[in-house]
């Protein structure tokens, strides 16, 4: 009887056992990292993110939170054509006066220097009216003084 040592068993190479190289290593994050952060910055430029964190973080409650009430139309007024602006300028005026359960919210357009136009203007856009019982919103864009339904 000879002393051999018992066969290996077969892997195939580059299975869970062998090493990687530091390329190889390096090759496999990039690899995960790259598309991931490319698919992030591509929904976040096309505004699928802020829409996201609109639909899960507008609950009924924010109607009656100024600060987040204008988070949503500011996001709202933007998406669905009611002006070319960017959102960031947008200047949103709450008027105080108005009974807690409704309110109007005069929308502007900023100039200064990231948002064309002469500087020191604020032209007002359109005013809004919020029912915050009903959660209606109304517009008078296109037609002053006369409401109706946002598009």
């Amino acid at each position: 009887m000879t002393n051999t040592p018992p066969p290996k068993p077969f892997r195939l190479p580059g299975g869970p056992l062998t090493k990687r190289t530091l390329r190889q290593h390096v090759l496999r994050r990039l690899a995960l990292v790259l598309p991931l952060s490319l698919l992030m910055i591509v929904l976040a430029k096309s505004g699928f993110m802020d829409t996201m964190v609109d639909r899960y973080t507008f609950t009924s409650s924010s109607w009656y939170d100024d600060t987040a009430l204008v988070r949503h139309l500011r996001l709202l007024v933007t998406r669905n054509g009611m002006t070319h602006d960017k959102p960031d300028c947008l200047l949103f005026v709450v008027n105080g006066n108005d009974p807690p359960t409704g309110s109007r919210i005069d929308v502007m357009e900023k100039h200064n220097g990231t948002c064309p136009g002469p500087k020191g203007e604020l032209p007002r856009l359109f005013t809004l009216r919020v029912d915050r019982m009903s959660r209606v919103i109304l517009s008078d864009q296109n037609s002053p003084g006369d409401f109706h339904p946002l598009p």
